[in-house]
């Protein structure tokens, strides 16, 4: 069959593709106390990106172009929720061989691999999908593999130095961008750890990313910015911008047990604090303790 279509003949499809988008928004940004309540909403609103993309006639989408489209469409709607899917994966993978061009195809279906654990096809999809062009969303994923294929135990440098690598590319394409700031700075984050937690420049280089990050106003719904963030801080015994850092986290997302790093801290800083009472007789000590002392009020 001929593939010659305008644009007309996509508008339906296109349509399913804005109430796509929404879907996912509503994923990344909606943080109830109840991760209950946001499976329902999720399953709802999958239910509805389904039945409007099984609304538009058959003969809307019989064009190679359009049925590439179409199952992109329903693979991703399928791939919203954070297990795997089979199906999901079915329907990308029909799409990327009805479109080998289409590099967000690629992109969902490294995804998809990925929540299924085979995390090597995963990176090719990703491959695949730069190959069409620089893109910083799919940069700051594969780097964001490449820290997952990290602590997998095998060549865990390489795949930090990658991670690191991949996510200063995103950042040159869009400085501006902060996820691709948040991205940066969880690859430093993760190459601290991965290299002892010894090498303070590690977390400096992190934290620098992460205030990058909080500039773009779209990353204030991110949690895990702030929970990231304060860890870092708290690494670097900035103990008043890590509780900050984890009570916005807690107060964004409760599922992330912010609020356990928030008593972990108050503990340590009444520990320090009983330790060094008796001890403060340096001028520098002495405001050492007057600063943990200050800090630790104003939590307890």
């Amino acid at each position: 069959m001929s593939d010659c279509s305008g644009p007309s003949d996509f508008l339906p499809l296109v349509r399913v593709e804005a109430i796509v988008d929404e879907l996912y928004n509503i994923r990344d940004t909606f943080f109830p106390k109840d991760s209950e309540e946001k499976t329902i909403l999720l399953q709802n609103l999958v239910d509805a990106a389904l039945n409007h993309l099984d609304s538009i006639p058959q003969e809307q989408r019989n064009l190679t172009s359009q049925r590439a489209l179409y199952e992109f469409l329903r693979g991703k709607i399928l791939d919203v929720f954070p297990n795997y899917r089979k199906e999901a994966e079915d329907h990308l993978s029909k799409a990327v061989k009805l479109n080998p061009s289409h590099a967000d195809a690629w992109l969902c279906l490294g995804e998809c691999l990925w929540k299924k654990g085979d995390l090597p096809s995963s990176k090719n999809c990703f491959s695949l999908a730069l190959s069409k062009g620089p893109n910083k969303k799919i940069l700051c994923q594969l780097s964001m593999l490449e820290r997952s294929m990290a602590q997998a135990g095998k060549k865990q440098a390489h795949f930090v130095e990658e991670s690191i690598k991949h996510a200063k590319e995103a950042v040159m394409l869009d400085i501006k961008d902060g996820n691709s700031w948040y991205n940066l700075g969880n690859a430093y984050l993760t190459s601290f750890f991965m290299t002892g937690a010894c090498d303070h420049n590690k977390l400096l280089q992190s934290l620098k990313a992460y205030q990058n990050a909080e500039k773009d106003g779209l990353m204030k719904v991110n949690p895990d910015l702030y929970f990231n963030c304060a860890t870092a801080n708290k690494y670097l015994e900035n103990y008043e911008r890590a509780l900050h850092g984890f009570e916005a986290a807690a107060l964004k997302d409760p599922g992330l047990n912010a609020d356990v790093e928030v008593h972990k801290i108050i503990n340590l800083l009444d520990k320090l604090e009983d330790l060094l009472k008796g001890q403060a007789r340096s001028k520098r000590l002495a405001t050492f303790v007057a600063s943990l002392i200050q800090v630790n009020r104003k939590y307890t």
